[in-house]
């Protein structure tokens, strides 16, 4: 991975223009994508540090490249702001995060660095896989393991789990969880309390466990 390179995919050459300036002001080399095609093309050759993604895209849109790449680089998603189901999507698909049109092009500076922080600080991340502790999960074949051995997650379960081990140390509140790992935040909340207490049991054994940060949410922390 490029740690240098931010790849801005967006059909609106002015959104692009914008979004490379206020990067490049931050310090941050700047690379462009036209559509879908592009993007992917850019994404598989200069490996950046991470995508901008616009989800309104001639050839496979964001959502599509979402689902293409996720797991191998990290994602800003840029959403109409009356799209909600955009939203869902985008992070329900891999996305770490989305800024809605129009937006404060220092906002969307903040998010990126923001990512890039949890992710040079985070778990291993190649090629669809994270490891964490003795936890590896292939994101593409959605298997995970704990020292070798497969660990039979329900797909629910293993969605939250991803979102942990993508977030590691970082406190996510029930609603932010719903939101990342179920893609809606209309479930109840207990449904996070049930999948994390079965987490906790399967994860015995990985070096890792889920920590309760009482009237916050919880977090996914190494185990000394």
């Amino acid at each position: 991975m490029n740690d240098s390179v931010v790849l801005v995919a967006d059909d609106d050459e002015h959104t692009v223009e914008l979004v490379s300036l206020y990067l490049r002001r931050a310090g941050h080399r700047v690379e462009a994508a036209f559509d879908g095609e592009e993007a992917l093309r850019k994404v598989w050759e200069s490996r950046p540090a991470l995508v901008v993604l616009d989800v309104m895209m001639p050839g496979p849109d964001g959502l599509q490249i979402c689902r293409k790449i996720r797991g191998r680089v990290p994602i800003l998603l840029l959403t109409a702001r009356s799209s909600d189901i955009d939203k869902i999507a985008g992070l329900r698909l891999g996305a770490d995060d989305y800024v809605t049109k129009p937006f404060n092009p220092d906002e969307l500076v903040a998010r990126v660095e923001a990512i890039l922080r949890r992710v040079r600080s985070g778990p291993e991340v190649q090629l669809g896989r994270i490891s964490l502790g003795r936890l590896v999960m292939d994101l593409d074949c959605r298997e995970a393991s704990v020292g070798g051995q497969v660990v039979p997650f329900t797909p629910k379960e293993f969605d939250l789990l991803a979102t942990f081990a993508r977030f590691p140390s970082v406190v996510l509140d029930r609603d932010r969880l719903l939101d990342l790992a179920w893609g809606t935040s209309f479930y109840a909340l207990r449904t996070v309390d049930v999948h994390v207490a079965r987490l906790r049991e399967k994860l015995k054994g990985s070096g890792l466990r889920i920590e309760t940060v009482w009237g916050t949410g919880y977090r996914l922390v190494t185990e000394v």
